[in-house]
């Protein structure tokens, strides 16, 4: 079946990357020297970002930030081509979540999170509307970690199958999974098309260590798993079987943060073309690899 012709909703967090890039251990106790820089994130908004740069389909994006910057994530949404639907909260700040990236060959990275309004988004933001010309639903999982936001999530899945809407979902941190219980994720991704899980989470969502063998296990749960694995490219994953291995796209890591989100993002675009999943993820690795040699999260802002 074709998605052409319709829009990408993604609902999910948008968030205030604080960039520190540094090398080596950090120093405790004293001063470790980093290149900082400030920059709109957000795994929900880094998706709907990548998409809309790598296809042609409108993509959308609701989300929830304070008062204190939602003009700026207005205008750098809108610069990204996404069309952004943001309720402003006047008692949280936006989200903010520091980024520590080791400036070592791996440009391996650590978060440390505030959740901040992006957790806060419940029911009340949600309407059928939406969904008004949408092709596909895309639920950020970091969704499922507050009560509020997870309650908005189960309407939105549940108005979206109702109308027929393909629905797919990245769980986002194999930490906060260990946190809500791998049982109760599940669950709540119940009705599902398609989950995008990084090797660490599709491991942790099965209990299995290989990562091939939690994709296909996975796939038994939802009708279509897409496991991402970094420089080991991805696996696609239906009906208890692993049907493809696709090669992951050289790259020199400056940045690992939003690597996952841009893949995902990739990948639902060129899903949205009617591609095959198998093509989509060859699209992902794509935009993974370019997403790892830029520092932050969103691709490049096409003047």
């Amino acid at each position: 079946m074709t998605e052409s012709g319709g829009a990408l909703l993604v609902v999910g967090d948008v968030i205030t990357d604080i960039v520190a890039r540094h090398r080596g251990p950090l120093a405790s106790g004293t001063d470790t020297t980093a290149a900082i820089r400030t920059l709109p994130g957000g795994a929900g908004a880094n998706v709907a970002c990548w998409a809309a740069h790598w296809g042609r389909s409108e993509v959308r994006l609701l989300g929830r930030v304070g008062l204190d910057s939602a003009a700026w994530h207005e205008r750098e949404l809108t610069a990204c081509g996404v069309r952004p639907r943001l309720v402003v909260d006047r008692e949280a700040p936006t989200g903010t979540v520091i980024c520590l990236v080791d400036t070592g060959s791996a440009a391996e990275r650590t978060f440390l999170t505030q959740s901040g309004a992006s957790a806060r988004l419940d029911p009340d933001d949600w309407s059928d509307e939406l969904l008004d010309g949408v092709a596909r639903l895309h639920l950020s999982g970091y969704l499922l970690f507050s009560p509020t936001s997870r309650a908005l999530a189960t309407v939105a899945l549940a108005s979206a199958r109702a109308r027929g809407v393909p629905v797919s979902l990245d769980p986002a941190s194999a930490g906060y999974l260990v946190e809500l219980g791998v049982d109760r994720f599940l669950d709540l991704a119940a009705g599902v098309d398609v989950l995008l899980p990084s090797r660490d989470e599709a491991c942790l969502l099965t209990g299995l260590p290989d990562p091939a063998d939690a994709a296909a296990k996975l796939s038994r749960h939802v009708p279509l798993v897409v496991a991402k694995q970094g420089a080991e490219g991805a696996l696609v994953a239906r009906s208890g079987t692993v049907c493809a291995h696709v090669p992951a796209v050289p790259a020199t890591p400056r940045d690992t943060t939003g690597a996952g989100d841009a893949f995902t993002g990739a990948f639902l675009a060129t899903l949205l073309t009617g591609a095959a999943p198998e093509d989509a993820a060859a699209q992902g690795c794509r935009a993974g690899a370019r997403a790892v040699e830029r520092v932050g999260g969103r691709p490049p802002v096409l003047g």
